[in-house]
């Protein structure tokens, strides 16, 4: 366990120390590297800094850490999964904004969790008074709170005994299965189609290697050697109600993986679009000139009768730039216009 706002990029992965009694260097293993074969619990996931999540990208793709430090270079095993836990920014879900957009997450790290929950404190009479029950009983003289339904150290030996004995393989059932529900998430029946006419991708290869990795698990949950049809079809379902619930477009209802993959939401990569074209054709008419940034997202907004923030122009300023099409000037946020602009 660690947590995120404690947490170093050498504290999760190794830091080279010296040796007390010999004085070499050596390596001293880090949160993943001690988690190895195990679980790796992060807390306050979203109060982690650049650097140190940055880590976690090696770790989650290939399973190991790479050292290269002080004359020691290593490859270290981190075959962990990752349990992570992150607040929405000001602590406050927004239901008007994405999963990227409220927890601001980048969106490479996100793609890589197989799993996404979405946990709203909704008010529920019941559920508030079981857990006010179980928070009071803790501080009785006797301890009145609700026994688990399998002793702790039963359902310990019950895991271990699964991770050391049982590795499920997929059978011709669940490999159909999974086949055929990957390719109905890629191509949803009559569904996700952008205003452009464009189709919103709804799963990418890691989603079915996520499927994959969950209908394993819940055949070894099973003690089963065999991952069956019924594991493949729950598979699909947890992803559904999980990863997809957290991947549905607040504006529109649509299933857009890209937002998670990518950050940004179908319709704010067309409005993207709209907004290029418009600016360049907006620039057309005055090529030569030098103007500022402020008065273009101005004339824009009267033009098209909708707010054009500054920040978006200077966006598509950035790729007409890039295309070598104007010249911008990020200090004074000015733009001139080449004369060949067409």
């Amino acid at each position: 366990y660690t947590s995120g706002k404690g947490s170093s990029a050498v504290g999760l992965t190794a830091s080279v120390v010296r040796d007390p009694e010999t004085r070499d260097l050596v390596l001293e293993s880090g949160a993943l590297v001690l988690s190895d074969r195990g679980i790796c619990c992060i807390d306050e996931f979203d109060k982690m800094t650049d650097a140190t999540r940055s880590i976690l990208h090696e770790a989650m793709e290939q399973q190991t850490v790479s050292i290269a430090k002080a004359g020691i270079i290593a490859s270290l095993n981190a075959r962990t999964s990752i349990l992570a836990s992150a607040n929405p920014v000001e602590s406050r879900y927004n239901p008007n904004l994405s999963v990227v957009e409220n927890i601001k997450l980048p969106p490479t790290l996100l793609s890589r969790f197989d799993l996404i929950y979405l946990i709203l404190d909704a008010p529920n009479a019941d559920s508030d008074r079981q857990l006010a029950q179980h928070l009071v009983g803790l501080y009785y003289e006797k301890p009145n709170v609700v026994k688990p339904p399998m002793d702790t150290q039963l359902l310990k030996d019950y895991i271990d005994y699964a991770r050391e004995n049982i590795s499920p393989r997929l059978s011709d059932e669940a490999s159909e299965e999974l086949l055929n529900s990957y390719l109905e998430l890629r191509n949803p029946p009559g569904g996700n189609v952008g205003n452009n006419g464009t189709r919103t991708i709804s799963a990418t290869p890691r989603q079915l290697e996520s499927l994959i990795r969950t209908s394993e698990a819940l055949a070894k949950m099973k003690y089963s050697s065999i991952v069956s049809r019924a594991d493949a079809k729950e598979a699909v379902r947890l992803l559904k109600v999980a990863t997809q619930a957290a991947a549905t477009d607040p504006r529109t209802g649509r299933i857009d993986m890209d937002m998670i993959n990518t950050g940004r939401t179908e319709v704010e990569r067309e409005m993207g679009e709209t907004l290029y074209l418009g600016l360049k054709e907006f620039l057309v008419e005055r090529r030569g000139n030098r103007l500022a940034v402020r008065d273009v997202a101005k004339q824009l907004s009267e033009i098209s009768n909708t707010q054009v923030a500054q920040d978006e122009v200077a966006d598509a300023l950035r790729r007409l730039e890039a295309d070598g099409m104007v010249q911008f000037n990020e200090r004074s946020q000015s733009v001139f216009v080449r004369t060949g602009l067409q």
